[in-house]
């Protein structure tokens, strides 16, 4: 049986955290090279790679290059999470805190509003706007919390 090319990709990361930076820069680009140029998952993963080994400044086109070649519902909130991240360790704070706050706002109440929030948090206090990041992340959190989430919800608020 042959494996797919999400598998494959699967498996690199998979075993990333055990594997030498260069090996998985390697692995991910052949997977890379397979697809076409312009192929969404492939710029993606070729911009993870290279954010996951601390290159942000080559990371980012890639990222941009993914999200306008039309990344999938499941690639395309990740993406702009890394790529919002990759902006705010590029020292480019006020940039991830808007393409985060436009993901944040796509959305408010599924499996990606955690993750943009604490992402967003995280750039709000890059930015200097610690009392907002709190906010953010305290709403978040409300609505996680099995009693008091109303009024944790209420506090964040009254922060900003």
């Amino acid at each position: 049986m042959v494996e797919s090319w999400e598998s494959r990709v699967a498996a690199v990361w998979a075993a990333a955290e055990s594997s030498p930076d260069e090996s998985v820069l390697v692995a991910i680009d052949a997977l890379v090279a397979e697809r076409g140029a312009d192929d969404a998952a492939a710029l993606f993963e070729a911009a993870s790679v290279r954010d996951y080994l601390g290159r942000e400044t080559d990371a980012e086109p890639l990222y941009r290059a993914a999200i306008a070649a039309g990344l999938d519902a499941e690639r395309h909130p990740r993406a702009v999470i890394q790529l919002a991240s990759t902006l705010r360790n590029l020292g480019r704070a006020t940039e991830s805190v808007d393409l985060l706050g436009d993901l944040l706002a796509e959305h408010e109440t599924d499996e990606w509003t955690a993750p943009a929030a604490a992402f967003l948090a995280l750039a709000l206090a890059s930015d200097g706007r610690e009392r907002d990041a709190a906010s953010v992340a305290l709403y978040a959190l409300g609505g996680t919390l099995p009693v008091y989430s109303s009024a944790v919800r209420r506090y964040a608020l009254e922060l900003r």
